[in-house]
């Protein structure tokens, strides 16, 4: 079954390993893993940690410029998506993202730059304060809201057509975003609380707030946010999606598996292994059609929206 996941660091991992490249990788995302999992569409996001960069948005461009290179030079299977119309075509659409609002360095031009150059999604913070917000990192963050920047931000995107990505944002973030935003938003690889403790995943709530105003959230296949086990196991995966189906509805459930940003044991070792969850759902007992919505027509339906 055809899949798009919301959520890998592809870019960053072939950044750093310049002997790498984008056909074939030791990574768990690259176009033979692709092909063979049936993707229909890759987030690929623009991962930059503030603390080692001097200058995110050059940095950011940098390694934007490198993975464009990668993205021609297999440019007969993969295109570009950055309206929807692209994504329905007969290769596999790459849907670039930013993972830390700082890229664009407290200002909308580097906003409006980031968007002409194809950008179409931005998790709003990483595990860092910025200048749009507060991450969930630290306990003291996680009550405090956008700043008036973040405001700022939020709508632009709205009217640019870009996925505000909630994930990594503070408690108090993702109920601004909800507060300002006038069209649905995302948290692209982020689980339940209730199942694992753990300030990156959502609460019930925010789940219910999610689901009710159109939006969705990747499941994330790091064993951080799964649950106890140090290996991240298909079973806790189902329980995340069970309990999320119950709380928030099929409607708001999709696949945001942090690939490439993972440093655990995966049982879905990369992307040409998602059949195995496909399976593994079957066996609990979801139909056909529930499982299209959390293997990509969830994630099409917004996509189509903000796009």
């Amino acid at each position: 079954m055809k899949f798009i996941d919301m959520h890998c660091d592809t870019p960053s991992f072939l950044y750093k390993n310049r002997g790498e490249n984008l056909k074939k990788s030791s990574g768990s995302v690259d176009i033979d893993k692709l092909i063979k999992g049936e993707a229909f569409c890759q987030f690929f996001a623009f991962f930059i940690n503030l603390e080692k960069v001097e200058d995110p948005f050059e940095e950011f461009k940098s390694m934007f410029s490198n993975f464009q290179k990668e993205l021609n030079y297999n440019k007969d299977v993969i295109n570009g998506v950055t309206s929807y119309k692209h994504l329905n075509s007969d290769k596999i659409g790459a849907l670039f993202t930013i993972e830390e609002g700082e890229v664009i360095k407290g200002t909308i031009d580097n906003l409006i730059e980031v968007y002409n150059l194809g950008i179409r999604g931005i998790t709003l913070t990483w595990n860092y304060e910025n200048s749009i917000g507060y991450p969930n990192y630290k306990k003291e963050f996680m009550n405090k809201g956008l700043k008036e920047f973040g405001i700022e931000v939020v709508s632009k995107m709205n009217e640019l057509g870009m996925l505000i990505d909630t994930s990594h944002l503070s408690d108090g973030g993702f109920y601004d975003v909800y507060k300002y935003s006038k069209k649905p938003f995302i948290a692209s690889h982020s689980n339940a609380r209730e199942i694992c403790n753990h300030p990156r995943n959502l609460t019930d709530d925010m789940i219910k707030v999610l689901g009710n105003t159109g939006g969705v959230m990747g499941i994330n296949f790091c064993s951080w946010f799964l649950g106890k086990s140090e290996v991240s196991r298909i079973d806790d995966i189902i329980a995340h999606i069970k309990h999320i189906r119950n709380v928030g509805g099929i409607e708001v459930i999709a696949l945001g598996s942090d690939f490439d940003g993972i440093e655990n044991k995966v049982e879905i070792e990369d992307v040409s292994k998602m059949p195995l969850l496909k399976e593994a759902l079957i066996k609990n007992g979801f139909k056909e059609n529930e499982i299209e919505k959390i293997f990509y027509k969830n994630a099409e339906r917004v996509i189509k929206e903000i796009l």
